[in-house]
């Protein structure tokens, strides 16, 4: 009997020193594969990642991603203004809003950098956001003659709000041909930014951002614009927290309402993200 107890005490040491080396050679293999997010936050990363898995059956089948995108327009996004407003807009108010869309876009796509360098295999140490149009129901409301971005007027969607033309929209031709698009391929727009007066909140997806249209010139000279990044994280695939917070984790940009900027848990999630997307990539 205590030849067999003695047995069963090296099988049991034996078997509690192979599990802290088995870790340490999945530690080391996610190591050699870019991925090494502060120890405090892989619990959490990993259980917001099972989440995404169990609840979006189509993750690695959707191909419209704000990183497909990026990756199809070679480290660039193209964007619309849909101007649902009757508020005026003056050309020094649409080179703002420019710049502004520019800079809160721009923070995500920081995020991805490690010292300069892209983490994980990201390719690009900054991606280039072209605004080629604006959409409005009346050419008088914007108050501008030149022809730096094309103007769409009266193309309405199907709820009565302007829309740049649909035949150049990436969300409609998903396969890349825009051969219908007036300005042609270099014209067609990823993403609209839908500012529309009296809207409250935002919404966000594969098809762009949509935020209240005084809230967005009002924040034009706010460091972030808290709920049109928000919605960008969606654009990017990143989900909501409404009814769970992962393990430790309680104020967040993507958790509405606790954080008004881009956090370090949001930075890891978003770079996971990427690292379970980035082969469809070649990466």
């Amino acid at each position: 009997m205590y030849r067999r107890l003695a047995r069963l005490f090296t099988v049991l040491a034996v078997l509690t020193a192979l599990v802290p080396a088995a870790g340490a050679a999945a530690s080391r293999a996610e190591a050699a594969d870019g991925w090494n997010p502060p120890a405090a936050l892989v619990q959490p990363l990993g259980e917001v990642w099972n989440h995404v898995e169990s609840t979006y059956p189509d993750l690695y089948g959707f191909r419209n991603y704000g990183w497909d995108q990026i990756m199809a327009n070679k480290g660039s996004v193209n964007y619309c203004v849909r101007w649902e407003s009757d508020a005026p807009v003056s050309a020094a108010l649409r080179d703002r809003i420019h710049a502004a869309l520019k800079k809160q876009f721009g923070k995500w796509t920081a995020a991805m950098l490690d010292n300069g360098t892209g983490h994980n295999a990201w390719p690009y140490t900054s991606v280039r956001v072209n605004i080629v149009g604006w959409a409005v129901k009346n050419r008088a409301t914007l108050q501008w003659t030149d022809d730096s971005v094309d103007i769409y007027t009266g193309v309405l969607d199907g709820a009565g709000a302007p829309q740049c033309a649909p035949d150049c929209g990436r969300f409609f031709h998903q396969n890349g041909d825009y051969s219908k698009c007036p300005g042609g391929a270099a014209r067609h727009y990823d993403q609209s930014l839908w500012l529309t007066k009296g809207f409250q909140g935002g919404a966000g997806g594969d098809w762009g951002q949509r935020v209240g249209q005084e809230y967005f010139t009002g924040a034009l000279g706010q460091e972030d614009i808290h709920i049109y990044l928000h919605e960008v994280g969606h654009t990017l695939g990143l989900d909501d927290f409404y009814d769970w917070t992962p393990t430790g984790q309680c104020c967040f940009l993507m958790n509405a309402g606790s954080a008004t900027r881009i956090t370090e848990f949001d930075t890891w999630m978003l770079r996971d993200f990427w690292r379970h997307l980035k082969s469809r990539y070649g990466y």
